[in-house]
């Protein structure tokens, strides 16, 4: 919608359109609030978006020019009434994103048979500070004897971009790959022509089948308006190499990791886990790590419940690590063998979903425009109206905002931010390749060292629509300790082979990597902004794999305004909705005029009834005087055909009572 063309009043104002924003968007304008959502980016989800290859390189740019260019606030005084202050909001949002750096481990053009000698450097005209530019060595001199065609000092992929793999076999030996020559390799110019068939997510979260995003989709009937995938095995890496965890009894039962003792063990722990026992209470504030010693778990099943199944730490305590182990128990089976769900087209999907509820039910968008001011009443301490970056006043009862638009000033406490790390690569092929190269896998990488955070991967293939075919997309996410470059480029140089790791045949080339930090909006507190009364703040993505905290945050933020209406009921059928310009008066008497010539046929087919049960009566009747001629043991057969007479006298009364029901009922529906 044009700004020019905006309402100058509504209920809710919000301003960004991450998740929490977009799902109370959707709640208010559900229970017929006026909404008005704004967002001064290009793009829906701020720092919940998924970005096409070209978006991505965009969006890269403008990282750098915001921190380099910030914005001057505008001069609204001369829109302040008397009995009115000015609280500005902050310009840009750039604090949110930082540490940005780009790797492309590739050539430009596309080359084939031919040895790559070339510079890293950063794609998309992203400032050169943030790329490591590093000149690599002849390939003679790193791959010594290898054939022509394999020299290159990054193992390209061993089908044609854009053509789909006959199927994804494990990593061929040394010797194979020796004497089965390398076809066209993926190059940059590849990955920009193809880049719509991209989706890569900011954030990078799965939904547990029995989350409440997943109940909340379900509820509101938002579902309709996405498509997802079951993530179809969970990793973990271990003492080297990948190997699959066996969570579901399946999978248990299957696995040739396990011994037999071991698989018993594993089952009777997980069903004892079902329900809190008073063993369990015993080991309450002590490390689930060593509950689970205690319980005569060997190494291979506390990895796998520690890191993959609870996914926590060593010193977790023990009742978080539990309601953590039993929260994925509940999960597993409703979709799946794993309890998770991904969307077809990436996450950023998500909240679109909702804004399209808000916009159906009468939400106005407005994108590329922003909330510059708010006005606040003096006596009341509440936002009573707020300015645009257009100079127009509009009034409002209540204010949302992403924290990334509060300014430092308005914050009670100067916290440090804490950050979460994160990782995009686009690969040749998966981490643990398989017979089906349409795998959605999650993998838990514990601490490679001591002072390292645990690194949480997720892999997703060309069926989920997020990366062309012969590709693989990979989110690395993890707390951050330093920079996400340090955090993560260990983790990529042990799995993945890079420049940096040549050494690593067997495992997946990286085409092209991101890194950068992303602030863990976990972190926000409610009371902690000096803020009018009716002014709501919402935080960005937090590190947890669900959407537990999102949507919470704006269960509760849709309770404080309204406590008395339901949060986001489902929606009505497409066909039942009444829109503005329709005359509902007149469809309401068409169905009325409708029920009253079915109630008219009703009443014609009683009648009808009625005459036949007449006849009948007069047929009993000529049969009873045939009767009473023929002798002493038919007098009794006429006495029982009266009384059936009267049976059907009376059948007939009950029929004209019936039609003189449905005349009523015609004239009460016509009367409403």
């Amino acid at each position: 919608m044009a700004a020019e063309d905006l309402p100058s009043e509504f209920d809710v104002v919000i301003l960004g359109t991450g998740l929490a924003e977009s799902v109370v968007a959707a709640a208010f304008s559900r229970v017929g609030q006026r909404v008005l959502h704004v967002d001064r980016r290009s793009y829906y989800a701020a720092n919940w978006a998924s970005f096409t290859f070209n978006g991505l390189l965009t969006w890269i740019q403008q990282q750098h020019e915001e921190e380099s260019q910030p914005e001057e606030p505008q001069d609204w005084s001369s829109l302040v009434e008397e009995g009115e202050e000015l609280i500005h909001l902050s310009t840009s949002d750039s604090s949110s994103i930082s540490n940005v750096q780009v790797f492309c481990y590739i050539s430009e053009e596309e080359e084939e048979d031919e040895c790559l000698n070339t510079t890293e450097e950063e794609r998309g005209g992203a400032d050169e500070d943030a790329v490591k530019e590093t000149s690599e060595t002849e390939c003679a001199g790193l791959f010594e004897g290898a054939p022509r065609g394999m020299c290159c000092p990054i193992k390209q992929a061993s089908h044609t971009a854009g053509e789909e793999p006959e199927a994804d076999q494990a990593a061929p030996s040394a010797a194979q790959s020796q004497s089965v020559p390398t076809k066209k390799k993926i190059s940059y110019a590849q990955l920009v022509k193809e880049g719509r068939r991209f989706n890569i997510d900011l954030v990078s979260k799965l939904m547990y089948s029995r989350g409440s995003l997943v109940d909340l989709l379900i509820k509101s009937n938002v579902s309709r308006y996405a498509e997802f995938k079951n993530v179809t095995r969970i990793l973990t890496y271990r003492n080297g190499r990948v190997e699959q965890v066996p969570c579901s009894r399946a999978d248990v039962f299957a696995s040739r990791q396990l011994s037999v003792v071991e698989k018993r063990k594993l089952m009777r722990f997980l069903t004892s886990c079902v329900e809190e026992t008073e063993e369990q209470q015993a080991y309450r504030g002590r490390p689930y790590l060593e509950f689970l010693r205690d319980q005569q778990l060997g190494d291979n099943l506390q990895h796998f419940l520690l890191h993959s199944i609870a996914m926590v730490t060593d010193d977790t305590p023990t009742e978080e690590g539990l309601a953590s182990t039993r929260h994925f128990l509940r999960c597993l089976g409703r979709y799946g063998n794993t309890p998770f769900l991904f969307p077809v087209y990436g996450l950023g999907e998500i909240p679109q979903c909702f804004c399209r509820m808000c916009a159906v039910f009468g939400g106005i968008y407005c994108l590329r425009h922003s909330i510059t001011c708010l006005l606040l009443d003096k006596d009341s301490n509440r936002c009573k109206a707020v300015i645009d970056s257009r100079g127009q006043r509009i009034s409002c009862s209540h204010f949302v905002v992403e924290d990334g638009y509060v300014g430092a000033d308005r914050k009670k406490l100067t916290t440090p931010t804490r950050l979460i790390s994160r990782a995009v690569l686009i690969t040749d092929r998966s981490v643990l390749p398989s017979d089906s190269y349409q795998q959605v896998s999650m993998v838990t990488v514990p601490p490679i060292a001591a002072g390292y955070p645990a690194v949480r991967m997720v892999e997703l293939c060309s069926s989920t629509m997020t990366c062309m075919p012969g590709t693989y997309l990979v989110h690395l996410t993890c707390q951050s300790v330093g920079s996400a470059y340090e955090d993560l480029s260990p983790v990529v140089t042990k799995m993945f082979r890079t420049p940096e790791s040549p050494e690593q045949e067997n495992c997946p080339s990286v085409h092209w990597c991101l890194y950068f930090n992303v602030a863990d909006g976990s972190g926000l507190e409610v009371e902690g902004y000096d803020l009018p009364s009716n002014v709501y703040v919402c935080s960005g993505p937090d590190s947890a794999l669900g959407h537990d905290h999102a949507i919470k945050q704006a269960e509760s933020i849709f309770q404080k305004i309204l406590p008395d209406e339901d949060f986001c009921p489902p929606a009505p059928n497409p066909e039942d909705i009444i829109y503005d310009g329709d005359n509902p008066s007149s469809s309401t008497r068409e169905e009325t005029e409708g029920a009253g010539e079915e109630t008219e046929g009703a009443g014609e087919e009683t009648e009808g009834a009625g005459q036949d049960t007449e006849g009948a009566g007069e047929k009993m009747e000529g049969a009873g005087e045939k009767m009473e001629g023929a002798g002493e043991e038919t007098e009794g057969a006429g006495e029982e055909t009266e009384g059936a007479g009267e049976e059907t006298e009376g059948a007939g009364e009950e029929t004209e009572g019936a039609g003189e029901e449905e005349k009523q009922q015609e004239s009460l529906q016509t009367e409403e």
